[in-house]
């Protein structure tokens, strides 16, 4: 077993991870920023208010994002079991 070729499929591994995560994290982000903004501004401090809106937020965005994780994990794994000989020293 190579192990700069196990080094670089955990690499590639840990991008796509990251790649998929981003429009989520980014969105909740984002969206309990300006909610914790407004709760500051007018001093309504609603648990309820925080949770709410990040929750749709974030379902807009796997909605929206959703196609595009889905290819991205595709290409992943066909890169992946492509490197199945090689990882195994057969090719």
């Amino acid at each position: 077993m190579n192990q700069q070729a196990v080094i670089d499929l955990t690499l590639q591994a840990l991008l796509v991870s990251a790649k998929l995560a981003a429009p989520v994290l980014v969105t909740s982000l984002v969206v309990g920023f300006a909610i914790s903004l407004f709760q500051s501004v007018t001093q309504i401090q609603e648990v309820t208010l925080s949770f709410v809106p990040k929750a749709v937020a974030v379902a807009i965005a796997l909605v929206v994002c959703g196609n595009w994780m889905i290819s991205e994990m595709v290409a992943f794994t066909h890169v992946a079991f492509d490197m199945i000989p090689k990882l195994l020293g057969t090719a």
